[in-house]
């Protein structure tokens, strides 16, 4: 006769330094979380969601988010003079398709795109700023351009502090089509015409207090 899930899991206990096992009980197991289940989640780690499982973040460094912030106020400030649409800063869900969402750092979403549960059906430009480690570079460099460009955002930019680069892809025909910009450089959007970032500025922007 299989076990339950409550009999496989160890003895409960209140010692420090133990992982709270049971907390789990509260939760579906992967690949059964519904989007009401993924919602329902109050605060803490950035999470994301993709068909059924959830996927817990690291919590981003300082430096990570002074980039981020950097970036979020130029835009903020380009799309405040120039209209057309809003720009969040994570953590904010963007519903891919149907039971995938991901919460990029920075992204801009058109004022004609649609809705679902308050929640933008994916978006005109995103930004993500790598964190380190081999996953969370996997995640930006190689996972990420896939899912974006399936979901049809026109713009995506990484910013790559141990490369020292900001990659800008441009969606045609369904796929992302690349132009790496080093610190000297100064980078161009396609999809907000007129918007220009300095490589050399944004990568400073990490240390700047």
């Amino acid at each position: 006769m299989p076990q339950s899930p409550s009999s496989m899991l160890p003895s409960p206990n209140n010692q420090d330094g133990q992982p709270a096992w049971r907390v789990a009980l509260f939760f579906p197991e992967q690949g059964g979380w519904t989007e009401n289940d993924y919602f329902s989640l109050d605060g803490g780690p950035l999470v994301e969601y993709d068909d059924g499982h959830v996927e817990v973040l690291d919590l981003p460094t300082k430096e990570h988010q002074r980039i981020a912030q950097f970036l979020f106020l130029i835009l903020h400030q380009f799309v405040g003079k120039h209209g057309g649409g809003e720009v969040f800063m994570a953590p904010l869900p963007i519903r891919l398709w149907p039971r995938k969402f991901r919460q990029p750092d920075v992204v801009f979403v058109s004022a004609e795109r649609s809705e679902t549960d308050g929640y933008p059906d994916g978006a005109d430009l995103v930004i993500e700023v790598v964190s380190p480690g081999a996953e969370n570079r996997r995640r930006d460099l190689e996972i990420k351009p896939l899912e974006y460009a399936r979901a049809g955002i026109a713009e995506y930019w990484v910013i790559d502090t141990e490369s020292q680069c900001i990659t800008l892809s441009t969606l045609v025909s369904g796929e992302y089509h690349c132009i790496e910009y080093g610190p000297a450089d100064t980078v161009q959007s396609k999809r907000l015409p007129g918007l220009t970032v300095s490589v050399n500025e944004t990568l400073a922007a990490a240390t700047s207090n």
